[in-house]
């Protein structure tokens, strides 16, 4: 069987263990305590079936220690509460270099990414431009630290703002919004509907690459999941599988993502493993590749102003303003 034109599948995954719940009154025990789990799971099955991914990590995992307090950090009152508080014996959630060791040390070329340096929100009134360039410098300090440099940030929980910011810090790449809905709607839209969950990377007015997403791979969840798996299959298997068919025929980016601590039970590891064996068997059959979002944007020129100034995908002039 002769290759076909295919387009590509991206993966990616939010990374924070406490940090994505620590601003939350009742933070959902099961996946706060699933985050170490599904971090050494989403590894195995990417080594097993050889799939680059993504990996947006808060920058605070990546430290061995601190006061709690972050005297210096210009975030808003009470926002490291309970990491001085109620998980202040939990090191376990607030902090994981093991883990990133575990990733950059993987047979698998993954892209380490920033998520943050606490995973605060930047579409919210209180994450003014000084917050948000406070957060991805000291994640990238953090990264220095290490001996690695990040291009992609991936938006705490896909709040868009500041990519003025973003572009000024060396940042070249962010996740934007999907263009398609989660859940139950998202499932009639490409089933019934047979709506493209393909994404096409652009470049936005401060010359970033916006790789939006496509696919979030646990929205469909709870007692609806259960019954759709009990007379049929596992709805996002099926909506997984259809795009990355649509990849396949059609070109174009499928971009899946995830967190770890989605991976709570066996039954979302079962998930994964098949999203993830059928994807390699695609790639095997066509010409379909799986690249990181680094990769997507090192394939995208991005074109420069006379004055050095970014230009927009429109051709207009971009400028370093609020978001």
């Amino acid at each position: 069987m002769g290759l076909v034109t295919a387009g590509s599948v991206v993966l990616s995954l939010d990374a924070e263990l406490g940090w994505g719940f620590h601003d939350l009154d009742r933070p959902p025990v099961d996946r706060v305590e699933s985050g170490r789990r599904g971090w050494h799971r989403m590894l195995e099955l990417c080594t097993e079936y050889d799939v680059p991914a993504t990996w947006a990590v808060v920058g605070h995992l990546m430290l061995e220690s601190c006061d709690g307090v972050h005297a210096e950090h210009p975030a808003p009152p009470g926002w490291f509460a309970r990491e001085r508080g109620e998980w202040a014996d939990r090191e376990d959630l607030r902090f994981g270099p093991e883990l990133v060791t575990e990733l950059l040390e993987s047979p698998v070329d993954h892209e380490l990414a920033s998520h943050s340096f606490s995973h605060v929100l930047f579409d919210r009134p209180e994450t003014d431009r000084r917050l948000a360039r406070a957060e991805l410098e000291r994640s990238l300090e953090i990264a220095a630290d290490w001996g690695e440099s990040i291009e992609t940030f991936i938006y705490p929980r896909n709040a868009v703002g500041h990519r003025d910011v973003l572009a000024e810090c060396g940042v070249t790449t962010y996740r934007g919004r999907s263009p398609t809905y989660d859940g139950v709607r998202g499932l009639f839209d490409s089933t019934v509907r047979s709506r493209s969950m393909v994404v096409e990377p652009t470049v936005d007015e401060y010359g970033l690459v916006n790789v939006p997403a496509s696919l979030f791979l646990f929205g469909f969840e709870g007692p609806v999941r259960t019954v759709a798996e009990s007379i049929w299959e596992d709805p996002m298997v099926v909506q997984a599988r259809r795009g990355i068919d649509q990849a396949v025929r059609n070109g174009g980016c499928f971009h899946m993502w995830l967190h770890p601590n989605n991976l709570t039970r066996k039954r979302d590891d079962r998930r994964m493993r098949a999203i993830l064996s059928y994807l390699d068997r695609r790639r095997a059959e066509t010409d379909l590749t799986v690249e990181t979002m680094g990769e997507i944007a090192g394939r995208l020129e991005v074109p420069r102003g006379v004055d050095g100034g970014t230009v927009a995908a429109d051709g207009g002039t971009g400028t370093a303003g609020d978001d």
